[in-house]
C-alpha cells in the first residue's frame, strides 16, 4: 500500500478512536458538562492551525534561500489548510463559548487574534493570484509568509499578555489523566491528518504547476 494512503488511514483510525473515547467513553466534565467534549476536537484543530502556519513560515524561508518552487508549493498547500483550520477553530470555539460564557462571540484577545489569522493568510492566497509568473508569485508569497507568521506567537501568548475570558493552555497537571491522554491522542491524530492532506495538496499543486509551465496544448 502507498505510504501516503497508509498515513491517511492511520489518521482516520486515530481520529475515530479519539472521537469514540471523547464522546462515548469518558464521562462529562464535572464543571463544563457535555460541552467539554468539543475540546477534544477544538484544541487539536487549533494546534494544526498553528502548525500549518509555521510550515508556511519555514517553507517561505527555504524558498528565499534556495529559490526552488517546491518550497513555495509546500507553503501554499499548508496555508490553505491553515486557513481552513483557523475557520474551524473559530466555529468550534463559538459552539463551546455559547453555553460556557453565555455568548456566541466575545472580543477576547485570544479569539480576536485568532480571527485575524483568517484575513491575513487569505490575503497571502489572494496575492498569489495577482501574477502569473511562478517565481514572482513565490517570491511575493514567501515575503508575506514570513511577515504573517508574527501573528501566530501573538495568538499563543495572548492569554498571558492580556486579561482574557479564554482559559490558558491546559497541561497534564490541570486535567484528569484520562482527559489528557485522549487530548494527546487528538494531537497525534490531527497532526497525521494534516500531514496527509498537506502532502496530497502538494502533489496536486505540483501537477498544476507542471501544466501551467507546459502552456496550452496545440489543437
Amino acid at each position: 500500500m502507498n505510504k501516503l494512503i497508509m498515513l491517511g488511514w492511520v489518521a482516520i483510525a486515530l481520529i475515530a478512536v479519539g472521537s469514540v473515547l471523547g464522546l462515548a467513553v469518558l464521562p462529562a466534565d464535572a464543571l463544563q458538562g457535555e460541552v467539554q467534549r468539543l475540546l477534544y476536537v477544538h484544541v487539536p484543530v487549533a494546534w494544526v492551525m498553528m502548525l500549518a502556519f509555521f510550515v508556511v513560515f519555514l517553507m517561505s524561508i527555504l524558498y528565499l534561500v534556495q529559490r526552488r518552487l517546491k518550497w513555495d508549493l509546500l507553503a501554499v498547500s499548508a496555508a490553505e489548510l491553515g486557513v481552513f483550520a483557523a475557520v474551524l477553530t473559530l466555529i468550534l470555539g463559538t459552539l463551546w463559548g455559547r453555553p460556557t460564557w453565555g455568548i456566541w462571540w466575545a472580543w477576547d484577545p485570544r479569539i480576536t487574534t485568532t480571527a485575524l489569522l483568517v484575513p491575513i493568510y487569505t490575503g497571502y492566497l489572494v496575492v498569489r493570484s495577482m501574477t502569473e509568473d511562478p517565481d514572482r508569485r513565490a517570491r511575493w508569497a514567501a515575503v508575506i509568509g514570513l511577515i504573517a507568521f508574527v501573528q501566530v506567537p501573538i495568538v499563543y501568548m495572548s492569554v498571558f499578555w492580556w486579561r482574557s475570558l479564554h482559559q490558558p493552555p491546559s497541561s497534564p497537571q490541570s486535567m484528569w489523566s484520562a482527559y489528557g491522554l485522549v487530548m494527546m491522542l487528538g494531537f497525534v491524530a490531527y497532526t497525521l491528518a494534516f500531514a496527509y492532506l498537506w502532502l496530497r495538496r502538494y502533489r496536486l499543486a505540483a501537477t498544476e504547476l507542471e501544466l501551467e509551465l507546459s502552456g496550452p496544448e496545440e489543437g
